[in-house]
């Protein structure tokens, strides 16, 4: 029994190292400046993120609803 669990825990640490790939840069870096772009705002003004952007800076939060 005891060579079973050893056995199988092997098993499970083999298949979880070998289904990791290499990491995928998906975006800017942390810090990095991000791509200029604009949109229209509810009142119908063109804005940009320097037109937002405060003394301090802009935080901006990307939110993806978990309800599909």
């Amino acid at each position: 029994m005891r060579r079973l669990l050893l056995l199988g825990g092997l098993l499970v640490l083999t298949m979880n190292a070998a289904g990791q790939g290499p990491a995928v840069a998906t975006g800017p870096a942390v810090g990095e400046r991000i791509p200029s772009i604009s949109a229209v705002d509810q009142d119908g003004r063109e804005r940009d993120f320097d037109s937002l952007k405060g003394p301090n800076g802009l935080l901006l939060l990307f939110h993806r609803s978990a309800d599909w």
